[in-house]
């Protein structure tokens, strides 16, 4: 049998640059933006020996080997805002985006697992542990391979789930589930209207609603998408290419107990709840335009009183808060098949990441984004 020449030899132990050997435990593979302009895509480059989150890990927190992520509007919108903008959000100068993830503990903060002496103890975690959660925008942001999260902001991964599943439970999960829950009575077929159903909320609100909570859903789409939205358990989808949603709900009546809006249009849509909206309901937006048109209509639904041409029934603007029980019961209803990932295409290399901030801005995006972080 021939053997390998010392040369060749050499070669194959040459590490790729662009893949985490682990040898350094300074540094990781992460992708840094410094200076956003338009677009954030444009503005991010791939460092092989970015500085890791500083140890010993803070107490109440843990190290986590990111092994996938999954992107969100927010990453992108708050750097594009800026500079001063994504400082204040970061506190640094340099920062990787990416607020959702699933990974491993590699690291447990000491005051973690011990009794607090608070109502809400922390979880219990140990090294090894497959965690998934939402990290608030730091300068160490899931797009790198290590992260320190709160421990109180995740929660087990159930072993018949995959970590690329629940990878996008953090934001879109967590932000239907609080848009739903406290405003719907469980088992008793409240009607609910999801204005979008088919984006990374929506396809999250429609099974949540009709699949865990027995609700009656109402959605809205493109022509594309109505498909989707129905197997996800939607009993009506209006196809808003070809139907004017506002006038196909007040048709219906004051039937509905619940809208969750993540879209922000029509512009009449809040307005008219006083005609679809049963008196009791609420209109829960989430989301929306972050320019200073879009910032002022969402004031304005909030603040502008009926007598002034303003809508009657209930607005709630919601921004969403990581919370272990929440994420612990969405990761029991993914395991119990009541909800599933909807991944749009591919899982994305890590090399290509950058790609993912584009396609959320196209607003086309069919459930949720997953980047493969590490092994």
């Amino acid at each position: 049998m021939a053997s390998n020449t010392p040369k060749q030899e050499e070669q194959q132990q040459q590490p790729d640059p662009t893949k985490n050997t682990h040898s350094n435990p300074n540094t990781m593979r992460a992708w840094l933006y410094t200076k956003v302009g338009k677009s954030l895509a444009s503005s991010l480059t791939l460092s092989t020996s970015a500085r890791r989150p500083p140890t010993p890990v803070p107490a109440d927190k843990l190290l986590v080997r990111v092994t996938y992520m999954s992107p969100n509007p927010a990453d992108h919108k708050i750097p594009e805002l800026g500079r001063v903008a994504s400082v204040v959000a970061t506190q640094s100068l340099t920062a990787s985006p990416g607020m959702d993830y699933a990974g491993v503990v590699e690291e447990v903060g000491a005051k973690i697992n011990k009794p607090s002496g608070s109502k809400s103890p922390s979880p219990n975690y140990k090294v090894g542990d497959a965690v998934f959660g939402h990290v608030q925008q730091t300068a160490f942001g899931t797009l790198g391979e290590y992260i320190q999260p709160y421990a109180s902001g995740c929660a087990a991964i159930p072993a018949s789930v995959s970590a690329a599943d629940a990878s996008t439970l953090g934001t879109a999960a967590q932000t239907a589930y609080q848009t739903l829950v406290p405003y719907v009575r469980p088992g008793a077929g409240d009607e609910v209207f999801i204005n979008g159903g088919s984006g990374g909320v929506g396809t999250f609100a429609v099974q949540i609603a009709a699949r865990a909570l027995g609700c009656v859903v109402t959605t809205s789409c493109s022509t594309r998408n109505v498909e989707l939205c129905t197997s996800l358990g939607a009993s009506t989808v209006l196809d808003y290419t070809s139907t004017n949603v506002t006038e196909a709900l007040r048709a219906r009546g004051q039937v509905f107990r619940l809208v969750v809006d993540s879209i922000g249009s029509p512009a009449d849509l809040y307005k008219a709840a006083d005609d679809y909206l049963l008196p009791e309901g609420t209109y829960v937006q989430i989301g929306g335009d972050f320019s200073v048109a879009g910032l002022r209509s969402t004031a304005s639904r909030a603040i502008v009183p009926s007598f002034l041409g303003g809508g009657k029934r209930s607005f709630k603007f919601i921004q969403m808060a990581s919370r272990h029980d929440d994420l612990a019961q969405l990761a029991q209803w993914m395991q119990e098949g009541k909800i599933r990932a909807v991944i749009d295409g591919d899982i994305i290399p890590f090399e290509e990441a950058p790609t993912v901030f584009d396609k959320l801005k196209t607003k086309r995006t069919r459930g949720n984004l997953v980047v493969k972080v590490s092994d």
